[in-house]
Protein backbone atom coordinates (compact mmCIF):
# COMPACT_ATOMS: atom_id res chain seq x y z
CA UNK A 1 0.00 0.00 0.00
CA UNK A 2 0.91 3.75 -0.53
CA UNK A 3 2.87 4.98 1.73
CA UNK A 4 0.73 8.14 3.70
CA UNK A 5 3.65 10.44 3.64
CA UNK A 6 4.11 9.38 -0.49
CA UNK A 7 0.35 10.08 -1.07
CA UNK A 8 0.29 13.11 0.84
CA UNK A 9 3.25 14.22 -1.35
CA UNK A 10 0.57 13.83 -4.22
CA UNK A 11 -1.41 16.51 -3.09
CA UNK A 12 -0.93 20.34 -3.47
CA UNK A 13 0.69 21.39 0.07
CA UNK A 14 -1.90 23.80 1.20
CA UNK A 15 -3.48 25.25 4.53
CA UNK A 16 -6.68 24.10 3.21
CA UNK A 17 -5.30 20.29 2.37
CA UNK A 18 -3.49 20.44 5.90
CA UNK A 19 -6.46 21.47 7.59
CA UNK A 20 -8.60 19.32 6.15
CA UNK A 21 -6.92 16.31 6.25
CA UNK A 22 -7.00 16.50 10.19
CA UNK A 23 -4.33 17.83 11.80
CA UNK A 24 -5.21 16.05 14.94
CA UNK A 25 -3.89 12.98 13.46
CA UNK A 26 -2.91 10.72 10.89
CA UNK A 27 -5.00 10.91 8.17
CA UNK A 28 -7.33 8.30 6.95
CA UNK A 29 -5.84 5.66 4.57
CA UNK A 30 -9.30 3.73 4.19
CA UNK A 31 -10.28 5.66 1.33
CA UNK A 32 -10.72 5.19 -2.45
CA UNK A 33 -6.65 5.80 -4.35
CA UNK A 34 -8.16 8.56 -6.48
CA UNK A 35 -9.11 10.75 -3.24
CA UNK A 36 -5.58 11.31 -3.07
CA UNK A 37 -5.44 13.02 -6.70
CA UNK A 38 -8.64 15.56 -5.55
CA UNK A 39 -7.85 18.78 -3.89
CA UNK A 40 -10.88 19.02 -2.25
CA UNK A 41 -11.70 19.44 1.62
CA UNK A 42 -14.73 17.76 1.39
CA UNK A 43 -13.58 14.21 0.37
CA UNK A 44 -10.77 13.96 3.01
CA UNK A 45 -10.32 14.14 6.74
CA UNK A 46 -13.41 14.01 8.22
CA UNK A 47 -15.44 13.53 5.17
CA UNK A 48 -13.65 11.28 3.37
CA UNK A 49 -15.10 8.19 1.96
CA UNK A 50 -14.79 4.59 2.80
CA UNK A 51 -14.37 2.05 0.09
CA UNK A 52 -16.18 -1.28 1.54
CA UNK A 53 -18.94 -2.51 3.08
CA UNK A 54 -18.55 -4.50 6.11
CA UNK A 55 -21.01 -6.93 8.34
CA UNK A 56 -19.11 -8.08 11.52
CA UNK A 57 -20.71 -10.10 14.67
CA UNK A 58 -20.45 -9.58 18.03
CA UNK A 59 -18.68 -6.40 18.12
CA UNK A 60 -15.99 -5.26 21.17
CA UNK A 61 -17.52 -3.35 24.16
CA UNK A 62 -16.25 -1.16 26.84
CA UNK A 63 -19.15 -0.98 29.92
CA UNK A 64 -22.05 -3.54 29.27
CA UNK A 65 -25.13 -4.02 27.36
CA UNK A 66 -28.56 -3.78 29.25
CA UNK A 67 -30.89 -6.00 28.45
CA UNK A 68 -33.27 -3.62 27.82
CA UNK A 69 -31.78 -2.38 24.94
CA UNK A 70 -33.20 -4.15 21.75
CA UNK A 71 -33.02 -3.02 18.21
CA UNK A 72 -31.52 -1.18 15.42
CA UNK A 73 -29.61 1.67 15.35
CA UNK A 74 -29.09 3.21 11.28
CA UNK A 75 -28.01 6.19 9.63
CA UNK A 76 -27.53 7.63 6.56
CA UNK A 77 -25.23 9.27 4.79
CA UNK A 78 -22.37 10.53 1.78
CA UNK A 79 -19.93 8.13 0.35
CA UNK A 80 -18.79 9.29 -2.72
CA UNK A 81 -18.03 5.96 -5.07
CA UNK A 82 -16.26 7.15 -7.93
CA UNK A 83 -14.10 10.32 -8.85
CA UNK A 84 -16.36 13.27 -9.39
CA UNK A 85 -15.98 14.48 -12.81
CA UNK A 86 -17.64 17.82 -12.17
CA UNK A 87 -17.85 19.97 -9.07
CA UNK A 88 -18.12 18.00 -6.08
CA UNK A 89 -20.68 18.73 -2.32
CA UNK A 90 -20.84 16.76 0.03
CA UNK A 91 -23.88 16.20 -0.15
CA UNK A 92 -23.07 14.96 -3.69
CA UNK A 93 -21.76 11.33 -2.24
CA UNK A 94 -23.54 8.37 -3.04
CA UNK A 95 -25.83 6.92 -0.13
CA UNK A 96 -24.53 4.68 2.78
CA UNK A 97 -26.32 2.99 5.72
CA UNK A 98 -24.69 1.97 8.77
CA UNK A 99 -26.99 0.29 11.78
CA UNK A 100 -25.43 -1.45 14.95
CA UNK A 101 -27.77 -3.73 15.78
CA UNK A 102 -28.66 -4.72 19.74
CA UNK A 103 -29.68 -7.93 21.11
CA UNK A 104 -28.85 -10.38 23.89
CA UNK A 105 -26.77 -8.16 25.34
CA UNK A 106 -24.62 -8.36 22.34
CA UNK A 107 -24.15 -5.43 19.28
CA UNK A 108 -23.28 -6.25 15.61
CA UNK A 109 -22.79 -4.17 12.46
CA UNK A 110 -23.67 -3.62 8.77
CA UNK A 111 -22.78 -0.81 6.48
CA UNK A 112 -24.10 -0.83 2.70
CA UNK A 113 -24.35 1.57 -0.59
CA UNK A 114 -27.51 2.36 -1.51
CA UNK A 115 -28.19 0.96 -4.65
CA UNK A 116 -30.25 3.67 -6.44
CA UNK A 117 -30.55 3.80 -10.18
CA UNK A 118 -27.36 6.35 -10.31
CA UNK A 119 -25.57 4.18 -8.29
CA UNK A 120 -26.12 1.15 -10.19
CA UNK A 121 -25.62 3.07 -13.48
CA UNK A 122 -22.21 4.21 -12.49
CA UNK A 123 -21.35 1.03 -11.31
CA UNK A 124 -21.79 -0.59 -14.15
CA UNK A 125 -19.63 2.04 -16.03
CA UNK A 126 -17.03 2.15 -13.04
CA UNK A 127 -17.12 6.29 -13.11
CA UNK A 128 -19.06 9.02 -11.86
CA UNK A 129 -22.01 10.11 -14.57
CA UNK A 130 -24.26 12.62 -12.63
CA UNK A 131 -23.51 16.07 -11.65
CA UNK A 132 -24.40 16.91 -7.82
CA UNK A 133 -25.19 19.99 -6.54
CA UNK A 134 -22.88 22.69 -7.85
CA UNK A 135 -23.74 21.69 -11.44
CA UNK A 136 -23.43 21.99 -14.38
CA UNK A 137 -26.98 20.29 -14.47
CA UNK A 138 -26.96 17.59 -17.18
CA UNK A 139 -31.25 17.57 -18.31
CA UNK A 140 -30.24 14.56 -21.25
CA UNK A 141 -29.47 11.92 -18.27
CA UNK A 142 -32.56 9.57 -17.29
CA UNK A 143 -34.12 10.35 -14.02
CA UNK A 144 -32.80 13.62 -12.96
CA UNK A 145 -30.19 16.17 -14.38
CA UNK A 146 -28.79 15.75 -10.39
CA UNK A 147 -27.66 12.64 -9.06
CA UNK A 148 -30.25 11.38 -6.46
CA UNK A 149 -28.36 9.94 -3.93
CA UNK A 150 -30.91 8.67 -1.19
CA UNK A 151 -28.35 9.54 1.60
CA UNK A 152 -30.15 12.01 3.43
CA UNK A 153 -32.52 10.54 5.78
CA UNK A 154 -33.77 7.04 6.28
CA UNK A 155 -37.32 6.45 8.18
CA UNK A 156 -38.92 3.02 9.43
CA UNK A 157 -42.42 2.41 7.38
CA UNK A 158 -44.45 -0.71 6.86
CA UNK A 159 -42.02 -3.40 8.10
CA UNK A 160 -38.96 -1.76 6.18
CA UNK A 161 -36.39 1.16 6.25
CA UNK A 162 -37.05 3.56 3.56
CA UNK A 163 -33.93 6.11 2.38
CA UNK A 164 -34.71 9.40 1.33
CA UNK A 165 -32.93 12.65 -0.47
CA UNK A 166 -33.47 15.79 0.34
CA UNK A 167 -34.03 17.65 -2.62
CA UNK A 168 -36.84 15.35 -3.39
CA UNK A 169 -35.91 11.98 -4.90
CA UNK A 170 -36.75 8.35 -5.39
CA UNK A 171 -37.78 6.65 -1.88
CA UNK A 172 -35.89 3.57 -1.77
CA UNK A 173 -37.43 0.11 0.05
CA UNK A 174 -34.08 -0.97 2.50
CA UNK A 175 -34.26 -4.49 4.22
CA UNK A 176 -33.69 -3.15 7.75
CA UNK A 177 -31.58 -6.57 8.95
CA UNK A 178 -29.65 -6.99 6.01
CA UNK A 179 -29.54 -2.89 4.42
CA UNK A 180 -29.87 -4.25 1.31
CA UNK A 181 -31.83 -2.36 -1.36
CA UNK A 182 -34.82 -4.45 -2.51
CA UNK A 183 -35.92 -1.18 -5.32
CA UNK A 184 -37.68 1.54 -5.79
CA UNK A 185 -40.75 2.61 -3.22
CA UNK A 186 -43.92 3.56 -5.52
CA UNK A 187 -46.52 2.45 -2.40
CA UNK A 188 -48.81 -0.01 -4.19
CA UNK A 189 -47.86 1.89 -7.71
CA UNK A 190 -49.53 5.11 -6.47
CA UNK A 191 -46.82 7.21 -6.03
CA UNK A 192 -46.30 9.48 -9.31
CA UNK A 193 -44.14 11.85 -8.22
CA UNK A 194 -40.67 11.74 -6.05
CA UNK A 195 -40.72 12.07 -1.87
CA UNK A 196 -38.60 14.69 0.06
CA UNK A 197 -36.74 13.74 3.47
CA UNK A 198 -38.12 13.96 6.70
CA UNK A 199 -41.25 12.20 6.44
CA UNK A 200 -42.79 11.42 9.41
CA UNK A 201 -44.29 7.35 10.36
CA UNK A 202 -46.80 8.12 12.89
CA UNK A 203 -46.15 5.17 15.74
CA UNK A 204 -49.60 4.95 16.77
CA UNK A 205 -51.40 4.58 13.80
CA UNK A 206 -48.56 2.89 11.67
CA UNK A 207 -49.37 5.67 8.53
CA UNK A 208 -46.67 7.83 6.61
CA UNK A 209 -47.40 11.43 6.52
CA UNK A 210 -45.03 13.09 3.32
CA UNK A 211 -44.48 15.97 1.20
CA UNK A 212 -43.04 16.59 -2.14
CA UNK A 213 -41.79 20.03 -3.96
CA UNK A 214 -40.60 20.77 -7.25
CA UNK A 215 -39.85 23.69 -9.54
CA UNK A 216 -43.40 23.14 -11.24
CA UNK A 217 -46.58 23.49 -10.09
CA UNK A 218 -48.09 22.48 -8.27
CA UNK A 219 -45.10 23.31 -5.98
CA UNK A 220 -45.88 21.38 -3.22
CA UNK A 221 -48.12 17.90 -2.33
CA UNK A 222 -48.87 16.25 0.74
CA UNK A 223 -49.95 12.65 1.09
CA UNK A 224 -50.80 10.35 3.69
CA UNK A 225 -49.25 6.47 3.51
CA UNK A 226 -51.61 3.78 4.75
CA UNK A 227 -49.85 1.60 7.74
CA UNK A 228 -49.89 -1.21 4.76
CA UNK A 229 -47.73 0.89 2.48
CA UNK A 230 -50.45 2.52 0.09
CA UNK A 231 -51.10 5.98 -0.86
CA UNK A 232 -54.30 6.51 -0.26
CA UNK A 233 -54.60 10.64 0.48
CA UNK A 234 -52.61 12.93 -1.59
CA UNK A 235 -53.70 17.15 -2.34
CA UNK A 236 -51.48 19.82 -4.06
CA UNK A 237 -50.61 22.74 -2.01
CA UNK A 238 -50.74 25.94 -3.06
CA UNK A 239 -47.69 27.98 -2.77
CA UNK A 240 -46.74 31.02 -4.11
CA UNK A 241 -43.70 29.96 -6.06
CA UNK A 242 -41.08 27.27 -5.76
CA UNK A 243 -39.75 26.78 -2.38
CA UNK A 244 -37.07 24.45 -0.61
CA UNK A 245 -38.89 23.38 2.49
CA UNK A 246 -37.10 20.53 4.96
CA UNK A 247 -38.91 19.50 7.25
CA UNK A 248 -42.85 18.76 8.08
CA UNK A 249 -44.17 18.57 11.53
CA UNK A 250 -47.22 15.91 12.63
CA UNK A 251 -50.16 15.89 15.34
CA UNK A 252 -52.25 13.66 15.90
CA UNK A 253 -54.80 15.32 13.81
CA UNK A 254 -52.66 17.83 11.81
CA UNK A 255 -49.85 18.19 9.54
CA UNK A 256 -47.42 21.24 9.42
CA UNK A 257 -46.17 22.66 6.23
CA UNK A 258 -43.72 25.32 5.87
CA UNK A 259 -43.55 27.60 2.98
CA UNK A 260 -40.11 29.92 4.36
CA UNK A 261 -38.55 32.95 2.77
CA UNK A 262 -35.11 31.11 1.50
CA UNK A 263 -35.37 29.56 -1.62
CA UNK A 264 -33.75 29.20 -5.00
CA UNK A 265 -33.51 32.26 -7.71
CA UNK A 266 -35.96 29.96 -10.34
CA UNK A 267 -34.72 32.53 -12.99
CA UNK A 268 -31.05 31.71 -12.35
CA UNK A 269 -31.55 28.44 -12.65
CA UNK A 270 -33.15 28.26 -16.28
CA UNK A 271 -30.92 31.18 -17.85
CA UNK A 272 -27.73 29.86 -16.45
CA UNK A 273 -27.94 26.46 -15.26
CA UNK A 274 -27.27 27.20 -11.66
CA UNK A 275 -28.89 26.43 -8.51
CA UNK A 276 -28.50 29.40 -5.94
CA UNK A 277 -30.51 29.15 -2.99
CA UNK A 278 -31.17 33.34 -0.92
CA UNK A 279 -32.47 34.69 1.91
CA UNK A 280 -35.91 36.94 1.64
CA UNK A 281 -36.24 39.05 5.27
CA UNK A 282 -38.46 41.20 3.45
CA UNK A 283 -41.02 38.20 3.28
CA UNK A 284 -42.61 36.33 6.42
CA UNK A 285 -42.09 32.19 7.16
CA UNK A 286 -45.47 30.89 6.55
CA UNK A 287 -46.74 27.23 8.40
CA UNK A 288 -49.68 25.88 6.56
CA UNK A 289 -51.76 23.47 9.52
CA UNK A 290 -53.53 20.96 7.11
CA UNK A 291 -55.88 18.35 8.73
CA UNK A 292 -54.27 14.91 7.94
CA UNK A 293 -56.60 14.00 5.26
CA UNK A 294 -57.21 17.62 4.31
CA UNK A 295 -58.37 19.15 1.40
CA UNK A 296 -56.24 22.07 -0.18
CA UNK A 297 -58.59 24.41 0.54
CA UNK A 298 -58.31 23.47 4.15
CA UNK A 299 -54.90 24.31 4.85
CA UNK A 300 -55.09 27.25 7.56
CA UNK A 301 -51.20 29.78 6.69
CA UNK A 302 -50.17 30.91 9.73
CA UNK A 303 -47.13 33.70 9.55
CA UNK A 304 -44.35 34.26 11.57
CA UNK A 305 -40.96 36.12 11.67
CA UNK A 306 -38.81 35.28 8.76
CA UNK A 307 -35.86 32.33 9.14
CA UNK A 308 -35.26 29.27 8.00
CA UNK A 309 -35.97 25.69 9.56
CA UNK A 310 -33.78 22.46 8.87
CA UNK A 311 -35.01 20.18 11.75
CA UNK A 312 -38.43 19.93 13.65
CA UNK A 313 -38.03 18.83 17.43
CA UNK A 314 -41.50 17.79 17.38
CA UNK A 315 -45.77 18.36 17.77
CA UNK A 316 -49.06 18.83 19.05
CA UNK A 317 -52.08 20.01 20.06
CA UNK A 318 -53.10 22.05 23.09
CA UNK A 319 -56.69 23.24 23.14
CA UNK A 320 -57.04 25.61 20.12
CA UNK A 321 -53.49 25.42 19.80
CA UNK A 322 -50.80 23.62 17.69
CA UNK A 323 -47.20 23.83 19.08
CA UNK A 324 -43.96 23.21 16.97
CA UNK A 325 -40.55 23.35 18.67
CA UNK A 326 -37.72 23.29 16.32
CA UNK A 327 -34.33 24.57 15.58
CA UNK A 328 -34.27 28.55 14.08
CA UNK A 329 -32.24 29.96 11.86
CA UNK A 330 -32.45 33.72 11.86
CA UNK A 331 -30.05 34.50 8.51
CA UNK A 332 -29.67 31.48 6.76
CA UNK A 333 -27.82 33.12 4.19
CA UNK A 334 -23.88 33.14 4.01
CA UNK A 335 -21.60 35.04 2.46
CA UNK A 336 -19.99 34.55 -1.19
CA UNK A 337 -16.42 34.85 -2.27
CA UNK A 338 -16.76 35.77 -6.00
CA UNK A 339 -13.63 34.13 -6.52
CA UNK A 340 -14.51 30.38 -5.22
CA UNK A 341 -17.97 30.65 -5.48
CA UNK A 342 -19.21 27.01 -5.11
CA UNK A 343 -15.90 25.80 -2.38
CA UNK A 344 -16.38 28.99 -0.25
CA UNK A 345 -20.37 28.45 0.34
CA UNK A 346 -19.22 25.05 1.53
CA UNK A 347 -16.10 25.84 3.87
CA UNK A 348 -16.24 28.06 7.02
CA UNK A 349 -18.18 30.69 5.74
CA UNK A 350 -21.29 28.41 5.24
CA UNK A 351 -21.51 28.01 9.17
CA UNK A 352 -25.30 29.22 10.27
CA UNK A 353 -26.52 30.07 13.79
CA UNK A 354 -29.55 27.18 14.90
CA UNK A 355 -31.35 28.22 18.32
CA UNK A 356 -34.36 26.29 19.72
CA UNK A 357 -37.57 27.90 19.23
CA UNK A 358 -41.53 27.75 19.76
CA UNK A 359 -43.78 28.77 17.60
CA UNK A 360 -47.74 28.54 18.71
CA UNK A 361 -50.10 28.93 16.16
CA UNK A 362 -54.24 29.25 17.12
CA UNK A 363 -57.03 26.98 15.04
CA UNK A 364 -59.54 29.88 16.96
CA UNK A 365 -58.16 33.25 16.33
CA UNK A 366 -55.46 33.02 13.60
CA UNK A 367 -53.26 34.19 16.07
CA UNK A 368 -49.35 33.26 16.16
CA UNK A 369 -46.99 33.01 19.25
CA UNK A 370 -43.37 32.40 18.68
CA UNK A 371 -40.47 32.74 21.05
CA UNK A 372 -36.90 31.08 21.71
CA UNK A 373 -36.30 28.55 24.34
CA UNK A 374 -32.62 28.75 23.81
CA UNK A 375 -29.83 30.43 22.13
CA UNK A 376 -27.17 27.46 22.12
CA UNK A 377 -25.83 26.54 18.63
CA UNK A 378 -27.28 22.90 18.25
CA UNK A 379 -29.00 21.14 15.51
CA UNK A 380 -30.47 17.50 14.42
CA UNK A 381 -32.45 17.19 17.30
CA UNK A 382 -34.38 14.01 18.04
CA UNK A 383 -37.19 12.78 20.69
CA UNK A 384 -38.59 9.52 21.96
CA UNK A 385 -40.37 8.39 18.99
CA UNK A 386 -43.41 7.19 20.97
CA UNK A 387 -44.15 10.98 21.47
CA UNK A 388 -43.61 12.10 18.18
CA UNK A 389 -47.19 14.01 17.46
CA UNK A 390 -47.77 14.20 21.30
CA UNK A 391 -46.19 16.47 24.14
CA UNK A 392 -43.03 15.98 25.16
CA UNK A 393 -40.47 17.25 26.98
CA UNK A 394 -37.10 16.51 26.28
CA UNK A 395 -34.99 16.96 22.74
CA UNK A 396 -31.70 15.39 22.16
CA UNK A 397 -29.36 17.66 20.16
CA UNK A 398 -25.96 17.99 18.27
CA UNK A 399 -23.84 21.03 19.15
CA UNK A 400 -22.10 23.21 16.54
CA UNK A 401 -18.75 24.76 18.08
CA UNK A 402 -17.63 27.96 17.64
CA UNK A 403 -16.44 28.65 13.80
CA UNK A 404 -12.73 28.02 13.59
CA UNK A 405 -12.01 30.78 10.47
CA UNK A 406 -8.89 29.64 9.11
CA UNK A 407 -8.76 28.49 5.59
CA UNK A 408 -10.26 25.73 5.25
CA UNK A 409 -10.87 24.58 8.12
CA UNK A 410 -14.08 22.32 9.60
CA UNK A 411 -14.06 23.18 12.70
CA UNK A 412 -17.77 24.49 13.73
CA UNK A 413 -19.01 23.48 10.14
CA UNK A 414 -22.77 22.45 10.28
CA UNK A 415 -22.48 18.98 10.22
CA UNK A 416 -19.07 18.40 12.71
CA UNK A 417 -20.75 18.19 16.00
CA UNK A 418 -18.81 18.09 19.48
CA UNK A 419 -21.34 17.00 21.65
CA UNK A 420 -24.73 15.77 22.94
CA UNK A 421 -27.29 18.31 24.07
CA UNK A 422 -30.20 16.88 26.50
CA UNK A 423 -32.93 19.98 26.42
CA UNK A 424 -35.47 20.71 29.02
CA UNK A 425 -37.86 22.65 26.29
CA UNK A 426 -40.24 23.79 29.16
CA UNK A 427 -38.12 25.26 31.05
CA UNK A 428 -35.23 25.82 29.01
CA UNK A 429 -31.95 24.14 30.84
CA UNK A 430 -29.89 21.35 29.39
CA UNK A 431 -26.91 19.37 29.65
CA UNK A 432 -24.25 18.78 27.68
CA UNK A 433 -21.71 15.82 27.01
CA UNK A 434 -18.36 16.75 25.09
CA UNK A 435 -16.98 13.67 22.42
CA UNK A 436 -13.86 15.01 23.66
CA UNK A 437 -11.04 17.16 20.85
CA UNK A 438 -10.97 15.76 17.73
CA UNK A 439 -13.99 13.60 17.84
CA UNK A 440 -16.83 14.63 16.22
CA UNK A 441 -20.37 12.62 16.90
CA UNK A 442 -24.02 11.64 14.86
CA UNK A 443 -27.58 12.54 15.32
CA UNK A 444 -28.58 10.57 17.96
CA UNK A 445 -31.75 8.95 17.95
CA UNK A 446 -33.73 8.11 21.27
CA UNK A 447 -34.09 4.24 22.22
CA UNK A 448 -36.72 3.25 24.14
CA UNK A 449 -36.31 0.26 26.43
CA UNK A 450 -37.93 -2.98 25.02
CA UNK A 451 -41.56 -2.58 25.87
CA UNK A 452 -41.73 0.83 26.88
CA UNK A 453 -44.96 2.94 25.82
CA UNK A 454 -46.10 6.69 25.83
CA UNK A 455 -47.57 5.92 29.10
CA UNK A 456 -43.94 5.98 30.80
CA UNK A 457 -41.61 8.42 31.85
CA UNK A 458 -40.55 9.88 28.69
CA UNK A 459 -36.83 9.88 29.10
CA UNK A 460 -36.65 6.28 30.51
CA UNK A 461 -34.50 4.89 27.65
CA UNK A 462 -31.26 5.07 25.92
CA UNK A 463 -29.77 7.66 23.26
CA UNK A 464 -27.03 6.50 20.57
CA UNK A 465 -24.77 7.90 18.20
CA UNK A 466 -21.68 7.31 16.09
CA UNK A 467 -18.64 9.22 17.22
CA UNK A 468 -15.03 8.99 15.15
CA UNK A 469 -11.91 9.87 16.93
CA UNK A 470 -9.80 12.08 14.33
CA UNK A 471 -6.25 11.30 16.65
CA UNK A 472 -6.72 7.50 15.69
CA UNK A 473 -9.80 7.07 12.78
CA UNK A 474 -11.48 4.36 15.36
CA UNK A 475 -15.47 4.96 15.24
CA UNK A 476 -17.61 3.68 18.10
CA UNK A 477 -21.30 3.27 19.12
CA UNK A 478 -21.67 5.61 22.37
CA UNK A 479 -24.59 4.54 24.18
CA UNK A 480 -26.33 6.73 27.09
CA UNK A 481 -29.07 6.95 29.68
CA UNK A 482 -31.28 9.11 28.06
CA UNK A 483 -32.06 10.61 31.76
CA UNK A 484 -28.34 11.82 32.52
CA UNK A 485 -26.62 11.61 29.28
CA UNK A 486 -24.61 14.49 30.99
CA UNK A 487 -22.79 11.79 32.87
CA UNK A 488 -21.27 10.67 30.05
CA UNK A 489 -21.72 7.10 27.75
CA UNK A 490 -22.73 3.81 29.59
CA UNK A 491 -21.44 1.72 26.94
CA UNK A 492 -18.98 1.87 23.91
CA UNK A 493 -18.74 -0.21 21.22
CA UNK A 494 -15.89 -0.27 18.90
CA UNK A 495 -16.92 -0.45 14.88
CA UNK A 496 -14.52 -2.00 12.89
CA UNK A 497 -14.58 0.58 10.25
CA UNK A 498 -14.09 4.38 10.09
CA UNK A 499 -17.95 5.94 9.73
CA UNK A 500 -17.55 9.21 7.86
CA UNK A 501 -19.61 12.64 8.79
CA UNK A 502 -23.22 11.27 7.97
CA UNK A 503 -26.81 13.10 8.47
CA UNK A 504 -30.09 11.63 9.59
CA UNK A 505 -30.58 8.43 11.21
CA UNK A 506 -33.49 5.95 13.26
CA UNK A 507 -33.97 3.69 15.73
CA UNK A 508 -36.01 1.02 14.99
CA UNK A 509 -37.54 -0.70 17.90
CA UNK A 510 -37.15 -5.09 18.30
CA UNK A 511 -40.94 -5.25 18.57
CA UNK A 512 -40.73 -4.04 14.93
CA UNK A 513 -38.06 -6.19 13.89
CA UNK A 514 -39.77 -9.49 15.50
CA UNK A 515 -37.07 -9.94 17.97
CA UNK A 516 -39.82 -8.93 21.26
Amino acid sequence: MTSVRKRLARLPITVRNIEALGAAGTPPTDTPDWIWDVDHPYLHGVFAPITTEMSADTLEVEGELPDSLVGAYVRNGPNQRFKPETKYHYYDGDGMLHAIYFRDGKASYVSRWIHTFAFRREEEEGRNIWPGLAGPFDFSLPHSPIKDNSNTDVIFYNGKLLSLWYLAGVPYEIDPLTLKTRGAEDFGGKLRHTLSAHSKTDPRTGELIMFNYGNEPPYMTYGVGSPTGELIHEVPIDIPGPRSPHDIGMTENYSILHDLPFFQDVDLLDTANKRQVRFHPDLPARFGVIPRYGRSDEVRWFEADPCYILHIVNCWEEGDWIVMDGCRQPDPSYERDPGNEGLASMLSLRQRIHMLHRWRFNLKTGETREHRIDELNTEFPTVNPLYAGLKSRYSYNQFIPPMDRTPGSVTGHCQTFDGLVKYDTETGSYERWDYGEGCYGNEAPFAPKIGATANDREDDGYVVTFVTDTATWQSECHLFDAQNPGDGPIARIKIPQRIPIGFHTTWVRGEDLGWA
